[in-house]
């Protein structure tokens, strides 16, 4: 019993307190950016709606997360660890996430660095919907029926992205995820805070174009509690929620899901465009 609650309660513990701490500085980010007169204020109210959203688009776009995650807490075991690990990673996601918010508020202002960013997004949008759907069809006993269209619309988005291999190179990463190092303490919070930007830069990227249709501060909240949530599950079981994490239904719906925000992105654009060349 006491082994458990120093392995598991604690870190989990620490990971409220972490969400708590990044969500009141957050809070603190809207402030300081409206305090720039910014055309259209930051709205400093939320509603469950957009915690919600922000939950699903981070759990959706952490399945490389998880996996990297529960192969470091193997590799690096003990509480003292996993207490480093959660520090170093909450305090990367909770940083980039701001980062992202910040280049948008200040791109916003400014309509064709806004066109560029939002099609960029969506760019990666198509290309993180090219690997969910691959890793679906790796798995050769689940959902057979769905195997042949799957695969047709990701070639299409394979023969897409091929396209925009240009672009994507600077926000794609490549990682081997089952290549991990023991870390003293110290060294592991610092290689836990660059995992988010190392395996996340281009969910950060992706997260763009919704900022135009959703409450912003309610989605960063959801995006860190997503966080937080992802780590206590890999605290409690890691086995078990990188299995959940990668479920066919998720990568499926995650796939299309990100293909229908990549294209919203699109329309965007274009409507942006037309709105600077009137």
């Amino acid at each position: 019993m006491k082994k458990l609650f120093i392995d598991q309660l604690i870190p989990i513990f620490l990971a409220v307190i972490t969400f708590l701490v990044l969500s009141t500085v957050l809070y603190g980010v809207l402030l300081v950016l409206n305090s720039l007169h910014l055309s259209v204020p930051l709205v400093l109210d939320f509603r469950k709606r957009e915690v919600l959203i922000g939950i699903t688009i981070y759990l959706k776009t952490a399945i490389d997360f998880a996996i990297f995650m529960g192969n470091l807490m193997h590799t690096n075991p003990g509480w003292k660890k996993r207490i480093a690990i959660e520090i170093g990673t909450a305090v990367g996601n909770g940083i980039g996430t701001f980062l992202i918010l910040i280049i948008w508020t200040l791109f916003k202002e400014v309509p064709l660095l806004m066109i560029a960013m939002i099609f960029i997004a969506s760019v990666v949008l198509l290309k993180m919907a090219e690997e969910s759907l691959e890793e679906f069809l790796k798995q050769k006993r689940s959902f057979i029926k769905l195997k042949m269209p799957v695969s047709l619309l990701q070639d299409q988005l394979n023969f897409v992205n091929k396209i925009f291999r240009p672009i994507l190179k600077f926000f794609v990463p490549n990682l081997n995820l089952t290549k991990t190092k023991k870390l003293s303490f110290i060294n592991l919070i610092v290689f836990s805070f660059t995992i988010p930007f190392i395996l996340g830069l281009d969910d950060f990227a992706g997260y763009i174009p919704l900022f135009n249709v959703i409450n912003v501060f309610g989605f960063s909240l959801g995006v860190m509690l997503g966080h937080m949530i992802l780590t206590v599950c890999l605290f409690a079981s890691p086995k078990l929620t990188v299995r959940a994490v990668k479920h066919p239904v998720v990568l499926v719906t995650g796939g299309f899901a990100f293909i229908g925000i990549a294209l919203y992105g699109f329309i965007e654009t274009f409507k942006i465009f037309l709105s600077v060349i009137k």
